[in-house]
């Protein structure tokens, strides 16, 4: 009944996407995450069912929701500038875009692969070849080891400030330790969890990853040591050091940046390698 009733919503919202082309919330109940998870999904002007738009992935950061961009920057206007479809999820305010040890807890990468994901691309023909996704602290950290959980299925990721390894934040004995177990240096998760840790299981690739942090960021230095990590295993990145700190001043200045190269990408233009 509720796989029933899930569906015909999501048949409404295929006929109301193609009447409105602009902001939509989406409810998605969901069996991995025990919960509803609501989504913002933003169209382009001229969106009508069937074009196979650009797609950008959004997710925010700690202490965040699914409203959080969306209340900090216009992204209707950037879904009309650069003709890409940008769907943001609730990732929750310390989800962390993992699966929780408690088997009753949120499973969010699992939410994401079978049920975010497949949906999405149903309802907005998504190809993977014009898919991205990109996020802020918390939300860069969750964006990198999504597209490594599965490259196929995007053109690029990026992260914003993002906590690359979950040794190196104060989050990681109060917050985190909700989510993976109590903190430890034998506490095996915090290291398998993290992206920088996960880089070796993309293997070789031409796919980029897109780095923009804050010089003035308490995260600077792991972002410098997940483009070191990068360079090292031969994975293409370009990473963007610039005045700005951890604040949405520098995240809606970023987010933008990173448009700019994924809109590049979707054209075939020559990104210099």
């Amino acid at each position: 009944m509720i796989r029933l009733h899930s569906i015909l919503i999501f048949l409404f919202l295929l006929f109301f996407y193609y009447v409105a082309g602009a902001q939509e919330l989406v409810v998605i109940q969901s069996a991995h995450l025990h919960m509803n998870d609501s989504v913002y999904v933003f169209t382009p002007k001229d969106y009508q069912t069937g074009d196979t738009c650009p797609t950008l992935y959004l997710l925010h950061g700690f202490g965040g929701n699914y409203k959080d961009w969306s209340g900090k920057t216009d992204l209707q206007a950037l879904a009309d500038q650069y003709g890409f479809i940008i769907i943001c999820p609730d990732g929750f305010s310390n989800g962390w875009y993992v699966n929780s040890n408690n088997p009753r807890g949120p499973q969010w990468r699992s939410f994401f692969e079978r049920e975010l994901y497949p949906q999405m691309q149903s309802a907005f023909f998504i190809h993977p070849d014009r898919c991205f996704i990109t996020g802020l602290s918390m939300g860069g950290h969750g964006a990198v080891n999504i597209f490594i959980d599965n490259p196929d299925r995007f053109r690029a990721a990026g992260t914003m400030s993002g906590v690359m390894d979950l040794h190196h934040t104060p989050l990681r004995d109060k917050y985190i330790s909700e989510l993976l177990g109590e903190y430890s240096a034998s506490n095996a998760r915090f290291y398998t969890e993290s992206a920088i840790n996960r880089l070796e299981l993309l293997g070789e690739t031409d796919k980029l990853i897109v780095i923009n942090c804050g010089y003035d960021d308490y995260y600077a230095f792991s972002s410098k040591l997940f483009a070191d990590k990068c360079r090292e295993l031969k994975i293409p990145f370009i990473q963007t050091m610039s005045p700005g700190d951890h604040s949405w001043i520098f995240w809606t200045f970023a987010v933008k940046k990173q448009l700019d190269i994924f809109a590049q990408l979707v054209k075939d233009e020559n990104m210099g390698y």
